[in-house]
């Protein structure tokens, strides 16, 4: 039985992997935010959201939840359709809605119906996604990043057309920052000296590297300086009533509108499959081996999420990032999932000021290894290495989501997934053998476990193709199920087809409930005897 570990017990372990995750999440909500074509502070709240009323509602020891790399581009593409953010929260509390009935119904094994190999090749598209849309503000070239205008590119262009005004207007202060925010994040993990710190992440020395290296330009009259409209711009209240009134509500009069529901039941999807299987994933990561009521989780990522709307928050899902610095920090219970989320509520009240001197350049350089690490070559080479089965599927969907949207790239890799599981399951709806004989062949057809009338058209070929006077013995003794279809196929070989071609069929181990009666006495006598004489006739031929 696996040792309970009480709250006060852990709180020397929970604290310690709180602040760490703290400070890998502070850079990420930021920063998908920016991703997403959000207002910053929606990333913040639904972070904080996903840490306190997530983290309390789950019964997760170490999963984390978030805003996530994933949904950045239905939340992209949806608020630059609806060209309204309230519009859009009234989407996420409708998803949340649908997640807490998905839980009631017990929907949580609801991730072992989606292959593994679509699932990454969304990741994968989503990966390239966020690397096409960072690349303008890595080079300092922030047009319109609240989302009026988004790489999917409504109007009707491609993901390159900007490429000659992004050349044209490079900010090179934003330039160094990213290059030298990117240097940071590949060294921080593979250099022997930094991997001392592991308690100190590397984005948050990539974004505090940023601020510093911003205010050295400011304050030396640099022209490497970057303006504000380059960092990040939070609201800083200067009163309980002007905190009232940066927080933003859903539009519930969008009720009516099919696109709402639409968006809702995408974020609904996408939400709860990436929640099952971070989940599936943290439960690995835990050393305790612990298992989470996945059913439970949808029901707290449903709260979470209509919560998060009510007060202007991203979408969130559990979040593999932050789960797996949780676990490597050495997290005992769900206690260090709730500190981050406080810590982050104390962060954005206390010290906005701070937070708003973050270069957009430095944040888009943590997006950019996100990015990375979805569609890193090394993920398609492992697809490529398993064979055909599994890389076209893959690559399918990671195109399709980059050329069209994330739904279509997922339902064409589903496609594509169920036609190879079709084929190969006619492959196996029979054995094939065959004998020679003088004057034919003796085939035998043994039939699989289960013979659907997806196996007709192959096994009516194999049929039609036996030739004339040959011995043919049809074989279910091990089959548990055949479809009519099939049954009636064989019937008709037998009754018709086998009878103008001199063709000896013999049926055996076909149960009463298949209403297809065995040929001959013992299943067998008739195809023994007719080989029988056969043998003897060649025999007094040789004679």
């Amino acid at each position: 039985m696996t040792k309970k570990t009480g709250f006060l017990d852990s709180l020397k372990a929970d604290f310690p992997s709180g602040l760490v995750v703290f400070l890998v999440a502070l850079p990420l909500c930021l920063g998908i935010a920016l991703a997403s074509g959000a207002p910053p502070l929606s990333g913040i709240i639904a972070g904080v959201i996903g840490g306190i009323v997530v983290g309390s509602l789950s019964n997760s020891n170490i999963s984390v939840s978030g805003p996530a790399a994933g949904l950045t581009a239905i939340v992209l593409t949806a608020i630059g359709t609806f060209g309204s953010f309230q519009l859009f929260l009234l989407s996420v509390f409708l998803a949340g809605a649908m997640q807490l009935i998905l839980g009631f119904i017990k929907a949580g094994s609801i991730s072992n119906y989606f292959p593994s190999n679509v699932i990454e090749g969304m990741l994968a598209g989503i990966g390239v996604i966020i690397i096409l849309n960072q690349i303008e503000h890595a080079v300092g070239y922030d047009k319109d990043y609240e989302g009026d205008e988004t790489l999917f590119h409504l109007d009707g262009g491609n993901p390159f057309s900007d490429v000659p005004e992004i050349l044209a207007r490079i900010q090179p202060g934003a330039l160094v920052i990213a290059l030298l925010s990117l240097a940071i994040l590949i060294c921080w993990d593979k250099i022997g000296v930094l991997k001392r710190l592991k308690l100190v992440p590397g984005a948050l020395v990539a974004v505090i590297t940023g601020i510093v290296l911003n205010e050295v330009f400011t304050r030396t009259g640099s022209v490497l300086k970057l303006e504000a409209s380059h960092l990040v711009t939070l609201p800083v209240p200067q009163s309980l009533a002007e905190l009232k009134g940066i927080i933003v509500t859903p539009d519930f009069t969008g009720f009516a509108n099919p696109q709402v529901w639409i968006t809702a039941a995408t974020i609904t999807v996408v939400a709860s499959i990436e929640t099952l299987l971070c989940i599936e994933a943290s439960d690995r990561m835990d050393v305790q081996k612990r298992y989470t009521n996945t059913n439970r989780e949808l029901k707290a990522q449903g709260i979470g999420n209509m919560l998060s709307a009510l007060i202007g928050g991203l979408p969130m899902t559990s979040v593999v990032v932050r789960s797996s610095a949780n676990a490597n920090a050495g997290a005992k219970t769900k206690a260090s999932a709730i500190i981050h989320g406080v810590l982050l509520l104390i962060c954005v009240l206390a010290i906005p000021v701070i937070l708003n001197k973050i270069p957009l350049a430095t944040l888009a350089a943590v997006l950019l290894m996100v990015g990375y690490k979805l569609a890193s070559p090394a993920k398609l080479m492992h697809f490529w290495h398993k064979g055909k089965y599994q890389f076209i599927p893959f690559i399918a969907t990671l195109v399709a989501v980059v050329a069209t949207d994330l739904l279509k790239g997922v339902a064409l890799g589903m496609v594509i997934s169920v036609i190879f599981i079709l084929r190969g399951n006619l492959k196996r709806a029979y054995n094939f053998k065959k004998e020679e004989y003088n004057e034919g062949d003796i085939i035998h057809i043994a039939l699989a476990q289960e013979v659907s009338f997806l196996n007709k058209a192959a096994i009516k070929a194999t049929l039609n193709d036996i030739p004339d006077g040959s011995v043919v013995v049809i074989d279910a003794s091990d089959t548990v199920y055949i479809a009519h279809d099939v049954l009636d196929l064989i019937q008709e070989f037998r009754d018709v087809k086998a009878l103008e071609q001199n063709i000896t069929v013999t049926l055996m181990g076909f149960k009463d409930a298949y209403e297809l009666q065995n040929t001959g006495v013992g299943n067998s006598n008739v195809f023994v005897e007719h080989v029988s004489k056969k043998k003897l006739q060649e025999e007094k031929l040789n004679s």
